[in-house]
């Protein structure tokens, strides 16, 4: 078979992303995501979307997904549906906690010993609140609010809708300080999120040493649904670095995935009693985008 051009529509989409992407984080200290917005693997996306059914969803901002092939980490490949839409996102935030503890440690703040390598742990791959809450009183709100919109970080950014933030104990009680843009207490957008592992992945976050011990602790997953049960169901092998949340009707997943020589960088945010499920699904349909790609978009 042939593949036809491309069709305007995807290459406007991507043109525009492109420059999302290279103007966004000017201003940072670290490296951006390079210019590499990619035409199929967008197009290809959103022809998944339509396949599950989850079309309409996306339309009406119930969705958000962001998707980076970082199989060479130098030159990757994102595609994003909503990806600066801000929603709520449960525990997804507390890998914010996470990266301000380890700012904390690197400044000798805090020791990285075995009781606080076990509550980072805890907090990480259990989604332990009662940990969450110790290492985010430990770490302090404020630093960590400075942190997410600081120069070198700018993982919540007011000039493009928010990003991670963590406003409120996980526990009961009021929230300390909500997101300046949307009133969220634990808050995300796709992009930013899947910004936080590229950052990990490439060694800007803290510092290379300590960047190692972060993705340890993202690793071996301990809750078994959503991205992780959909993907161990197909590929067991698959190694995992990951934080989910859910409450209510949100739910939320991001990971950053590695098997057969492929690493890929996978974010979704939904707002939907059906959520798990959708999230279950789509990390496949993921999965198969960067392993086994095929431009069913462009194929008519």
């Amino acid at each position: 078979m042939i593949c036809k051009p491309l069709n305007i529509k995807y290459l406007l989409i991507s043109f525009f992303l492109l420059l999302h992407v290279s103007t966004l984080y000017a201003d940072s200290e670290l490296a951006p995501l390079p210019n590499t917005i990619n035409a199929y693997l967008q197009a290809n996306l959103e022809q998944r979307l339509k396949q599950l059914g989850l079309s309409d969803a996306a339309s009406q901002k119930k969705l958000a997904i962001t998707l980076i092939d970082i199989t060479d980490v130098d030159q990757p490949r994102v595609a994003s549906v909503n990806g600066n839409t801000m929603m709520y996102a449960a525990s997804l935030p507390k890998i914010a906690i996470l990266l301000g503890a380890f700012e904390r440690i690197e400044q000798g703040d805090i020791t990285l010993d075995d009781e606080f390598r076990d509550l980072l742990t805890q907090m990480i791959r259990f989604s332990s609140n009662k940990a969450a809450t110790e290492v985010f009183n430990r770490v302090g709100k404020q630093y960590l609010a400075n942190l997410l919109q600081s120069p070198r970080y700018h993982l919540y950014d007011k000039t493009n809708n928010g990003g991670l933030w963590v406003g409120k104990e996980y526990g009961k009680g009021g929230a300390w300080k909500r997101d300046p843009l949307h009133n969220l207490s634990h808050g995300a957008t796709s992009f930013q999120a899947a910004r936080f592992y590229y950052l990990l992945e490439t060694g800007q976050l803290v510092s290379p040493a300590l960047t190692k011990e972060m993705k340890e602790i993202l690793s071996k997953p301990g809750i078994a649904h959503k991205f992780v049960k959909g993907l161990k169901a197909e590929h067991p092998e698959a190694e995992i670095y990951r934080k989910s949340g859910s409450w209510k009707q949100w739910h939320a997943d991001s990971a950053l995935i590695e098997h057969d020589g492929h690493s890929y960088i996978a974010v979704a945010l939904a707002e939907d009693p059906r959520g798990g499920q959708w999230l279950s699904e789509l990390i496949v349909a993921f999965d198969e985008l960067i392993v086994e790609p095929a431009p069913l978009a462009f194929l008519h």
